[in-house]
């Protein structure tokens, strides 16, 4: 058996890790696009690594948009296997996927008037929303720790990762004709803390792992902490400088764990009576899968239900769906907050929030999340002067906050304590994965410190045999 990493190798973003078995069947963890990089990103997306026509299986670990993101791009491309993943990813992809295709020809639609003022052929959409629709035809959900039978050779079972909704270790056990070998692949790992889903849960021994490590050399603060860090912050810009907050935020799992932390803020009467606007329809739309997967819940959320039942709506909360009530948002001078996607800041209604707040004094931004280096995100919160936003130049005399706490990822602690689910000594091998290259060699440093051995950080294009 041969593992290939032709995506998320010595980055953040665009996992793809390809397994061939002795019966050359060819098996991909996720298939992640990337992100961040501008107009090297779409040579990136569209340079596979593989034939779409050869892939059997898809095992996707969830439903971020840098793990399944270019399924509808290999669909369109004539790949026609299944795509096998947890019920709630599986829900979660279908209004991701095809949000993420309206976002192309959108994009693709700007980039080409631009080509036509410069003489050069319009150029099609890596994807459309109608591809990303067709393509959930092949989606298979399986509910967790349960194992499923790809065919007589190959095994999977997912075991909850406490990332994100639906998020899962994938443990795939396939028989060889020199016996049975076990991979266990992280995804992205979750934290205990996470104020609405269960805490990771260990999974079974493996003899090779690929798992994550984007804060391989972070650590993160308390959530008690980052709730008064949130809390001041609203106060400080709404209150006492009469501005506004915007806060850049991953549609599905941190807007829903920041509108949590608000309603648990309004419940116990510290909230400003200030308008709080959830400006993204697939943050709305997401919000309702949450609604539907109780069962991913942990027991902070469960209990606080039962006095109120709709933990993600309050007074004054607006989940705003309109392009035109979007506009009326910025057309607004009284303070407010105005929570909208992308968490990296690279697309979507949030720039238009940006261009309208970012150059007034009176104004925040708040990052509550990780953002690669190359994206609008880092480039704010690095201390950019100016940034290009929708191709005008802006001065930054916004405020600039970050709260990590909010983070999906584990900090390197929190990934060691939760990979030493494994024996150490039956561990064949370990391969890094999704993270930039520091975090990445610190992570490995920490980890030999704890004695795990044998670790190997694969850059792009690398295969190993196991």
């Amino acid at each position: 058996m041969i593992v290939k990493f032709l995506g998320a190798a010595r980055e953040v973003t665009g996992s793809k890790h390809l397994i061939i078995t002795q019966k050359d069947k060819k098996i991909l963890f996720d298939c992640g696009l990337y992100q961040g990089k501008g107009l090297e990103t779409d040579s990136l997306n569209r340079d596979l690594g593989f034939d779409p026509l050869e892939i059997d299986h898809i095992i996707l670990s969830h439903a971020h948009i840098d793990h399944s993101g270019l399924i509808p791009y290999i669909y369109k491309l004539g790949f026609r296997g299944s795509v096998i993943c947890t019920d709630a990813t599986r829900d979660l992809c279908a209004i991701m996927l095809a949000d993420s295709g309206a976002i192309h020809e959108s994009d693709t639609i700007k980039f080409n008037k631009k080509r036509a003022l410069q003489g050069l052929p319009p150029v099609e959409p890596i994807y459309t929303r109608k591809d990303a629709v067709a393509c959930m035809n092949l989606f298979i959900g399986v509910a967790y720790n349960r194992k499923f039978y790809v065919d007589d050779n190959i095994k999977v079972k997912f075991i909850n990762s406490g990332h994100m909704l639906g998020s899962s270790v994938v443990m795939l056990e396939v028989t060889e004709t020199d016996g049975k070998r076990t991979i266990a692949y992280t995804g992205d790992i979750g934290r205990k803390t996470n104020k609405i889903l269960m805490p990771p849960n260990a999974f079974p021994q493996a003899d090779y792992l690929i798992t994550e490590a984007t804060y391989g050399d972070r650590l993160h603060k308390d959530l008690d902490e980052a709730r008064e860090d949130l809390l001041y912050t609203i106060r400080h810009t709404c209150l006492e400088k009469g501005g506004k907050l915007v806060i850049p935020s991953f549609s599905v799992g941190r807007t829903q764990e920041i509108v949590f932390t608000l309603n648990q803020l309004f419940n116990d009467g510290l909230l400003p009576r200030i308008d709080i606007f959830v400006d993204s329809p697939l943050s709305v739309n997401a919000t309702e899968i949450f609604r539907m997967h109780p069962e991913c819940f942990n027991e902070e959320i469960e209990q606080e239900m039962e006095s109120d039942p709709d933990p993600f709506g309050f007074d004054r909360l607006y989940y705003v769906r309109s392009v035109e009530d979007s506009k009326r948002i910025n057309e607004r001078r009284e303070p407010c907050v105005i929570i909208s996607a992308s968490g990296m800041m690279e697309a979507g209604r949030v720039k238009h929030h940006l261009a309208n707040t970012i150059s007034n004094e009176r104004n925040s931004i708040l990052a509550v999340g990780y953002c690669a280096p190359t994206t609008l995100g880092a480039k704010i919160l690095r201390g950019d002067k100016e940034v290009s936003i929708h191709g005008n130049v802006y001065p930054v005399r916004a405020e600039i906050f970050r709260i990590d706490s909010y983070s999906g990822h584990a900090d390197y602690k929190e990934m060691e304590e939760y990979i030493s689910c494994q024996d150490k000594g039956q561990l064949k091998k370990i391969f890094l994965v999704h993270g930039e290259f520091e975090a990445q060699e610190a992570y490995k440093g920490y980890l030999e410190k704890c004695g795990f051995d044998n670790i190997e950080i694969p850059e792009k294009g690398d295969w190993s045999y196991l």
